[in-house]
C-alpha cells in the first residue's frame, strides 16, 4: 500500500504509515478539484465571522545568488483583507471588489448634453415664437451649461434664475426649460426631476401693453412707403390683429385676397384657428406687396424667430417709435376698434377672434380724452 502523504509502500498490513505515521486507507479520498481561478482570493473564517483576502502582488526580491544559495528568500505575498462577513459566501462574492477597488460610479452627463437631446425632441415640436424663448431661457443658464447635472442643487438653480432673469416671464421660462433637462436626466438615474421645481420665481407684475398712437402708425406707414419692407409685418399686424407667432408662420397659401381673408393661420386657441382673420382693404397692398417679396417656399420672411424679431425692433427704430413689444399692434386694433371707432363689442369680439367680449377690457385702452368724449355725448335733459 502507498502511503498518501510519503507516497512510500508499505507491505505491512497496518492502519498507520511505518515511515511517518499516517493513517492509512484502502480507498483513499480523491483531491477536491479546485473550484476558483489563481488570484481570485479567498476566504477564511476568524473567530464568528468570515474574512475575505486576495493577493494584490508578490514583493519583488533582488536577483538569485548562486554563491549563497543560503541567502535566498521565499516571495512574500502583498495581500489586501477586509472581515465582518456572516457567510462565506459573502466574502467570497467581496473578493472581487476587494481586488480591483469600489467600481467608480458613471460620471453624469452635463446640462449641455441634456439641452441637446432636447433640441432634438420637444423643442422641434413647438412654435417659433416659444423656441425663441427657449433659447433666451437657455442663454441665462451660461454659468452653469457645462456643469454636471447631478452636481447642480436647488440653490444653485436658484442663484442662475436670480442673477440672470429680471422678468417673471423669463424666470418661468428658464424653470420650465430646467424641469424638462431634470425630467430626461431622472429617467437615466442621474437626478431628482423635482429639483427645479424648488425654484422661486419673482413676483409677477401684470404690465398693461401700451398700444401705437396714431402719430407712430403714420411713421410706420411712412417707413413702409419709403421701401423699407421691414414696416409690413407691423402694419400687417395692426390692421389685422394677428398675434405675433401667426404673423411670423404666415404663408402665401393662406391668404385670400378674393375673399379678403387669411386662412388656417390661427394659433393656439380653437377660437382663432378656427376663425378667418379679416382684410382691410387699406392693409391689401401691403399683402401683396409680400406675396411679391415671398420665398420660393411660400414663406414670407427669411430666418426664423430670433431674425424676425431683430427685423421688428430695427423697424420701430428707423421708424422713430417706442419700442413696444409685438403684441402692441394685436392691442392696437381692439383700441382703434372699440374706442375710436367705437365699433361694437360683438364685431370687435370676431375681428379679434375672442372667445368672448370679455377680453376687452385686456385689450381697449381708452384715454382720459375717450371718457369725456364719451361723457359728452350724453344730451342733456333740459
Amino acid at each position: 500500500m502507498i502511503c498518501q502523504k510519503c507516497r512510500k509502500s508499505s507491505t505491512l498490513d497496518a492502519p498507520y504509515c511505518p515511515y511517518c505515521g499516517k493513517k492509512l486507507s484502502l480507498f483513499p479520498r480523491k483531491a477536491r478539484p479546485k473550484t476558483r481561478g489563481n488570484g481570485t482570493g479567498t476566504a477564511f473564517k476568524r473567530g464568528n465571522s468570515w474574512t475575505a483576502q486576495v493577493v494584490m502582488k508578490y514583493e519583488d526580491l533582488p536577483p538569485f545568488d548562486p554563491d549563497n544559495p543560503e541567502n535566498a528568500l521565499p516571495r512574500k505575498k502583498i495581500t489586501r483583507s477586509k472581515g465582518g462577513f456572516k457567510t462565506k459566501d459573502a466574502a467570497l462574492q467581496y473578493c472581487p471588489i476587494l481586488k480591483n477597488g469600489p467600481e467608480k460610479s458613471k460620471q453624469a452627463p452635463t446640462l449641455e448634453h441634456y439641452w441637446k437631446t432636447f433640441q432634438n425632441g420637444h423643442y422641434e415640436s413647438v412654435g417659433m415664437s416659444k423656441k425663441y424663448a427657449y433659447d433666451i431661457a437657455w442663454r441665462r443658464l451660461e454659468s452653469i451649461q457645462t456643469t454636471h447635472i447631478d452636481q447642480l442643487t436647488v440653490a444653485d438653480l436658484q442663484k442662475v434664475v436670480a442673477d440672470n432673469c429680471t422678468s417673471y416671464n423669463t424666470a418661468r421660462d428658464v424653470k420650465t426649460l430646467l424641469m424638462a433637462l431634470f425630467r430626461t436626466a431622472a429617467a437615466e438615474g442621474y437626478v431628482n426631476k423635482d429639483l427645479p421645481t424648488f425654484i422661486q420665481l419673482p413676483k409677477q407684475e401684470e404690465t398693461e401693453r401700451i398700444p401705437f398712437s396714431e402719430t407712430e402708425q403714420a411713421a410706420i406707414w411712412k417707413l413702409y412707403e419709403s421701401g423699407d419692407m421691414r414696416a409690413a409685418p407691423i402694419l400687417l399686424m395692426i390692421y389685422t390683429g394677428m398675434m405675433p407667432i401667426e404673423a411670423m408662420a404666415l404663408t402665401v397659401d393662406k391668404i385670400d385676397l378674393e375673399h379678403r381673408q387669411i386662412v388656417g393661420a390661427g394659433a393656439k386657441t380653437k377660437v382663432r384657428k378656427a376663425t378667418p382673420i379679416v382684410l382691410a382693404e387699406s392693409i391689401v397692398p401691403v399683402v401683396e406687396d409680400l406675396i411679391a417679396h415671398a420665398n420660393p417656399d411660400g414663406t414670407l420672411w427669411k430666418g426664423g424667430c430670433k431674425p424676425w424679431y431683430n427685423r421688428y425692433y430695427k423697424a420701430l427704430e428707423a421708424a422713430g417709435v417706442r419700442r413696444l413689444s409685438p403684441y402692441s399692434c394685436r392691442h392696437t386694433t381692439a383700441t382703434a376698434l372699440a374706442i375710436t371707432e367705437g365699433v361694437a363689442p360683438q364685431t370687435v369680439r370676431k375681428v379679434m377672434r375672442w372667445a368672448n367680449t370679455k377680453m376687452l377690457d385686456r385689450y381697449a385702452h381708452p384715454d382720459q380724452s375717450d371718457a369725456l368724449a364719451a361723457v359728452n355725448t350724453i344730451n342733456s335733459s333740459r
